[in-house]
């Protein structure tokens, strides 16, 4: 048998400028937020940006930049940490003078729905994620951040402090145009179930994760 082929990785691209097709008051248990809608080339290249506080001077807004997580944000699965970190997120952006939350679709790390189900399979079978998405012929993550950057550009936020535990994420972002001043851990209390996904995480994908 021929050697394994090595997971693909999305290909780079320049990003769309975002097109803004929506803006209204969203109300939450959180604070009061303004939902922007954005479009860009496609269905990947959606977004919806909670913008908390004014954008304009001051110090660097907060901002979480995540991923839709079907089964972990709807479902209220434990799988992932997914939950946690958007309700964490939404709450110190609620409380700081300025935030964003940038909303994106893109599930199972890149890989979409359906295959991040195909991967759930596997990890039943005894795969931690890494090897089951590797598994399926993608890279561990495809997940990249051009467009958020644009966003945020678009938005006035080219200053920020991240909510975030994946070094990827802001090298992508600073890659991008957006210099991040400051790393916010973002780090729930960890459930029991989740424990082995998160060790996963900080081993085999570097994120910055405390008391595992």
């Amino acid at each position: 048998m021929g050697a394994k082929s090595k997971p693909k990785k999305a290909a780079a691209r320049r990003a769309a400028p975002p097109r803004l097709v929506a803006r209204a008051a969203l109300p939450t248990r959180y604070g009061r937020f303004t939902i922007y809608g954005f479009a860009g080339r496609g269905p990947l290249e959606e977004a919806v940006a909670l913008v908390h506080g004014s954008l304009q001077g001051g110090a660097p807004p907060l901002v979480r930049v995540h991923s839709q997580c079907l089964t972990g944000d709807v479902l209220a699965s434990v799988r992932c940490d997914c939950r946690a970190q958007l309700e964490l997120s939404l709450e110190k952006i609620g409380k700081a003078r300025c935030g964003v939350l940038l909303y994106l679709p893109q599930e199972g790390r890149g890989i979409g729905l359906l295959n991040k189900l195909r991967a759930y399979e596997l990890q039943d079978l005894g795969m931690d994620t890494v090897e089951a998405n590797e598994s399926l012929g993608f890279a561990a993550d495809v997940r990249e951040y051009r467009f958020s950057a644009e966003i945020l550009k678009k938005l006035g936020a080219r200053k920020i402090r991240l909510l975030s535990n994946n070094p990827e994420k802001v090298k992508q972002l600073e890659e991008a145009g957006i210099r991040v001043v400051e790393r916010v851990p973002c780090q729930p209390r960890v459930c029991n179930v989740s424990r082995a996904y998160l060790k996963t995480k900080k081993a085999k994908m570097g994120h910055l994760l405390e008391g595992l």
